[in-house]
């Protein structure tokens, strides 16, 4: 019997490595050219912590964890990476040594849901969190980057959501107000909006049911019963978009699926390309109270988190590049163990090299190289070692040259930085 992996959870192999690469390199570019540091956390962490910053009442929490016990211990994959940092920024008393962190991290996620295109059980995120800043010019700075980081990647047709959760206050008249709209049309409720009602009805409008939907159009919006501190808020957000030239669409009925939002909230969108549900490809926003919540001093906070496969899922097909590396073909028992001399020499010199040791014709190396994706075939027998030579092979531009043995090194840093010839095969 074949093993396979766990249903919606994903093996990703070579061939496919690069495009993530890529992508991974260009998040971690934008956010230190940003101020911001790199935190990895655990992967697992106490129940509890997903209770307290997520909220009991939402999917997460009630449906979607991986549960894990061990005598005494209740434990949980992490179903996202916010409540994980802030729980470091806690411990660590980071809040003691700066007055602003801006952190950033890159990891897997777990949810126990349905697998579908663009979500998954097992599924890859990065995201940032800011502590310290309560400002609004910190909010439109941080959809700004994102909003302009999406556009060089290529991903077209940005359509970006704003909207403000408000504080407890505005959070509270919100509830009664929406509840008071909403219990005359129970009946037109679905069973799990039902049992919402009381306890979480903001989650309401977050549903993705047909007959949800057409019982909460007309609702009162949360953008009439704001405070005055939290309207300033948020029109200080959408000035400071307008005045950056970020393109917004103000959202009153965007909630999201945690309860530790307040006043913004934010989630961008693309209609360019089919990755699943909503087309959503980050969302984030404040959550002003989750430090004190897990213990810390009254600091506010804002974050985003980002589906890497739902970002690769938008981004343009682009054929490989020629890859700048090095297959070294050896003919011979002579020339097995020169073959390791050289590559170890190519790679001592920051050029990535590999030998094939294996044996065999010089028909079945080539083709070896030319599945690595490799720039470059050095081949060489009984009569290049005798002569002090290797033969280089060109496979993007279909040439060959000899070269001197004491001379390989340079010559192929040489080739591999010049650009493969146009029309040329794609190694």
């Amino acid at each position: 019997m074949t093993l396979r992996a766990v249903k919606g959870m994903n093996d990703i192999l070579p061939d496919e490595i690069g495009r993530w690469q890529a992508l991974e390199a260009v998040l971690r570019r934008t956010f230190e050219l940003a101020g911001y540091r790199e935190i990895r956390t655990p992967v697992v962490e106490p129940i509890e912590l997903f209770v307290r910053s997520i909220g009991e009442a939402t999917e997460i929490v009630e449906k979607q964890m991986f549960v894990l016990k061990r005598e005494d211990e209740s434990l949980a994959l992490r179903p996202e990476g916010t409540a994980g940092v802030a729980r470091a920024y806690v411990a660590s008393t980071l809040y003691a040594r700066e007055p602003v962190s801006r952190l950033y991290y890159l990891g897997p996620m777990f949810r126990a849901e349905r697998p579908q295109r663009g979500r998954y059980r097992q599924f890859w995120q990065a995201g940032v969190e800011i502590y310290g800043d309560p400002g609004p010019g910190c909010d439109a700075e941080l959809i700004d980057l994102l909003v302009r980081m999406l556009s060089e990647l290529g991903v077209q047709n940005l359509r970006v959501l704003v909207n403000s959760l408000g504080g407890a206050e505005t959070r509270a008249r919100y509830r009664d107000a929406l509840g008071a709209f909403l219990r005359p049309k129970a009946a037109e409720l679905s069973e799990h909006a039902r049992r919402r009602l009381d306890d979480n009805p903001l989650r309401i409008l977050d549903s993705k049911n047909p007959q949800d939907q057409a019982a909460v159009a007309g609702a009162p919006s949360i953008l009439e019963l704001l405070t005055p501190e939290d309207r300033a808020h948020f029109e200080g957000v959408t000035q400071a978009l307008t005045a950056l030239g970020t393109p917004f669409e103000v959202s009153p009925g965007l909630v999201r699926g945690l309860d530790y939002y307040t006043r913004t909230l934010f989630e961008i969108q693309t209609s360019g390309a089919e990755i699943g549900s909503q087309n959503a490809l980050l969302g984030g926003g404040r959550y002003d109270a989750m430090v004190k919540e897990l213990g810390g001093p009254d600091v506010p906070a804002i974050g985003f988190a980002l589906g890497l496969e739902r970002v690769l899922l938008a981004l343009p097909q682009t054929e490989p590049a020629a890859n700048a590396r090095c297959f070294v073909a050896p003919l011979g028992e002579r020339a097995r163990v020169e073959a390791l001399v050289i590559a170890r020499e190519l790679r001592g010199a920051g050029i990535p090299a590999e030998a094939d040791t294996r044996g065999g014709s010089l028909k079945s190396l080539l083709r070896r190289a030319d599945g690595l994706g490799a720039r470059l075939c050095l081949v060489l027998g009984d009569d290049e070692i005798g002569r002090g030579i290797v033969m280089l092979k060109d496979l993007a531009a279909r040439a060959q040259i000899e070269v001197p043995r004491a001379e390989l090194v340079a010559r192929a840093r040489e080739l591999l930085a010049s650009a493969p010839p146009a029309g040329g095969p794609a190694a």
